[in-house]
């Protein structure tokens, strides 16, 4: 017989079907013992009778998280989770699990008091349905985001993560060993973006790992991670950019919700809403006024963590948004190639996006005259000749353009109320994690 899985029971009542996974709970009542089998799709109770006596036998050796295959007629008990359970005919028993289980998969237990434990044995954490479904979700969030993009027809490119010389600055970057000479692992996609305005491409988009060496313990930090990045063409300000970031975002969440609203609700009690259009936005300097008005220290020119969540929860409160975009950030904490705007050249016509209390997308429009770049890089103290190959870019004619960068993981645990991107990535990287 073809393997089903769990949550199709109910289609077969009556007939005989094969099904498998780990034994989640072992229930022995003497002469008839009961197993919970549980899948990727939910789980199955099984009973085991000694008329069945090959099956009772190996039944009586098995072991919580052991994988078995079960064959047995279906039928319907209302007791049963789901309502229906498998009368089971035969039981195969695929890999025996050990019995001292490093870390429990249903339920709690009050050794399990650090996260860290968890990702110690984080195969055996992400068995548990929860866990299962943040992946879920991820697949469906990242198939809404390539659906929009093939929508508007952009072109997907996948850029090297080797790089001769840094894609953002000199610091927090990986130096690795490139046979007679160093290199540096991409700290985001952002020059071979530009690459592909100049080519011609119009718009782009690319999903692939980002690095960054960052020392930092947040619960909003990786090491490694998955950057969204996209970069469009005859832009006429970063307004563009922003308006195409509202769209994205409200078609991306629109579709999780469609297919995983009421799981996601049951299962982290986050209520899922498409947010209204367009966001609302405040300029660096309109943020710090508020700040300043609600009693929170300003510590430099950038937010500080605090402040994300404080005009978060003002906006939250006075506009019933859980987004809001911080505009025109000042060029001293900014990247070289963001374009200033006339007459300014203290601001640039860049972007970062909050979502209840965190930024999860960075953008701007990019500057693509070449000596205005030229200049810009020399005003920040870079050399030329480590920036070269990026500057000819822009030699040969480049339309206007901008673009943005978005942490995957970080969309996903605000999608899903998480208390940290750690339980958002399927293996962390920090800096005290290199394993599993």
């Amino acid at each position: 017989m073809e393997r089903i899985h769990t949550h199709t029971l109910k289609d077969h009542v009556g007939t005989s079907v094969t099904v498998a996974g780990f034994v989640q709970t072992i229930r022995d009542q003497g002469k008839i013992k009961f197993l919970l089998i549980r899948d990727i799709s939910g789980i199955a109770q099984t009973v085991i009778t000694e008329k069945n006596a090959t099956a009772f036998k190996a039944a009586g050796t098995l072991s919580l998280e052991s994988v078995v295959e079960i064959a047995g007629l279906v039928k319907a008990e209302a007791q049963a989770p789901g309502g229906f359970e498998i009368a089971v005919e035969t039981l195969v028993i695929h890999s025996a699990a050990d019995p001292g289980l490093p870390i429990p998969v249903v339920g709690r237990s009050e050794g399990e008091t650090d996260s860290s434990i968890r990702f110690d044995w984080r195969w055996l954490d992400l068995r548990k349905p929860e866990k299962t479904l943040i992946f879920k979700v991820w697949t469906t969030m990242e198939a809404a985001f390539r659906k929009f993009w093939e929508k508007k027809e952009y072109v997907e490119i996948h850029s090297p993560k080797l790089m001769g010389t840094p894609s953002e600055s000199g610091s927090n970057v990986f130096e690795v060993k490139y046979f007679d000479r160093k290199a540096y692992l991409a700290q985001s996609p952002q020059f071979y973006k530009q690459m592909a305005m100049a080519a011609g491409f119009e718009k782009v988009f690319e999903v692939g790992p980002v690095f960054r060496a960052e020392p930092s313990f947040t619960t909003r930090h990786a090491t490694e991670f998955t950057g969204y990045d996209a970069e469009l063409s005859y832009i006429g300000s970063h307004q563009d950019v922003i308006k195409e970031i509202e769209e994205m975002l409200h078609f991306v969440i629109k579709e999780v919700d469609g297919k995983f609203g009421p799981e996601i609700e049951k299962t982290y009690a986050r209520k899922l809403v498409a947010p209204s259009l367009p966001f609302p936005q405040l300029t660096m300097q309109e943020a710090k006024t508020i700040l300043a008005k609600l009693g929170v220290a300003s510590e430099d020119e950038d937010l500080s963590p605090e402040e994300e969540r404080t005009i978060c929860a003002y906006i939250k409160e006075t506009q019933g948004h859980e987004f809001v975009f911080i505009t025109e950030y000042p060029a001293s904490i900014r990247p070289f190639y963001h374009m200033r705007p006339d007459g300014r050249p203290g601001t640039t016509k860049s972007f970062d996006l909050l979502w209840n209390g965190i930024e999860i997308v960075t953008g701007a429009q990019r500057e693509h005259r070449h000596d205005v770049l030229l200049a810009q890089a020399k005003e920040k103290g870079l050399s030329q000749e480590g920036i070269q190959f990026y500057l000819n870019f822009f030699k040969y004619g480049c339309p206007p353009h901008g673009g943005f960068g978005l942490g995957a993981s970080r969309v996903l645990m605000k999608m899903l109320d998480l208390q940290s991107v750690r339980e958002a990535s399927y293996l962390f990287r920090g800096v005290n994690r290199l394993e599993p």
